[in-house]
């Protein structure tokens, strides 16, 4: 069992075809991903595209615990998978929410970690 009590929230997700996901992966990186970033609790964002296959998009947030996604600035933000828009979404916000697609989120906490030899590049 790990003593470092890592929890990371992960959300795989897919876009409609009809969205423009330059556009889209603009909004993810600067204001989706910025706000979760300004509440108590979130410490890091990664986001990755699939090599192959589907679901394309992955997001992988590090909190400092489970209790991070509780908190009222995170409650308030706009979410697809809360069914929340939050007080004043953006038309952008409202309609990239309405973009995404096969959505799968889940919250989990580390039970091992090893280190290993970096790759070379």
């Amino acid at each position: 069992m790990s003593d470092r009590n890592r929890t990371v929230l992960v959300t795989l997700m897919d876009v409609d075809p009809g969205l423009d996901e330059a556009e889209f992966n603009r909004w993810y990186d600067e204001e989706h991903v910025a706000e979760r970033m300004r509440c108590p609790g979130f410490i890091s964002a990664s986001r990755f595209r699939s090599v192959e296959g589907s679901p394309r998009y992955l997001a992988v947030y590090e909190l400092a615990g489970p209790e991070a996604l509780l908190t009222p600035e995170y409650l308030a933000l706009p979410s697809r998978a809360r069914k929340n828009l939050g007080p004043n979404p953006s038309e952008l916000t409202e309609r990239m929410l309405e973009g995404i697609r096969s959505v799968a989120r889940n919250v989990y906490s580390e039970i091992y970690f090893a280190e290993g030899e970096q790759p070379a590049l």
